[in-house]
């Protein structure tokens, strides 16, 4: 195994392990993960509660495909999407003073307040998705299509 290999590996399992941590509670507790969507203020209430059913779901299929190297191309770029979209809906509650937990990995009054340690764990992992996404052709030369 070359260091680029290593390295897919490396990034792959610990990216895949936190989205699915993500999931589970959200999974768990889907009433209160839409209180945490609708805390950032930035959906109406139907769009909330369906991305509160879908969104941990996405998250959780995301992080076993990236843990069993399947569907890498896409399941990182799914990860890029979602870091994107989780980086403008900090940065919006940050820039508006909403004094919200972020939602990212408990939902039920535990959680970490929205602020810059959440934005830049999020570039990290957006970070870290963008490298699976570009190293995977060079490594993976079968899931070039």
């Amino acid at each position: 195994m070359n260091r680029k290999s290593i390295l897919l590996l490396i990034l792959r399992f610990i990216l895949g392990v936190v989205f699915i941590a993500a999931s589970v509670n959200k999974i768990k507790e889907p009433v209160a993960f839409a209180d945490s969507i609708d805390n950032y203020r930035m959906l109406p209430y139907v769009l909330v509660s369906l991305m509160a059913i879908i969104l941990p779901w996405v998250e959780l299929i995301v992080g076993l495909l990236l843990i069993v190297g399947r569907w890498l191309k896409t399941s990182s770029l799914i990860v890029i999407a979602l870091n994107i979209v989780f980086i403008v809906a900090i940065s919006s509650a940050m820039i508006r003073g909403l004094d919200i937990e972020c939602g990212c990995f408990s939902v039920k009054g535990n959680g970490v307040q929205v602020g810059v340690l959440r934005l830049v764990e999020d570039f990290v992992f957006l970070t870290m998705a963008f490298i699976i996404y570009r190293t995977d052709k060079v490594v993976n030369p079968a899931t070039r299509k």
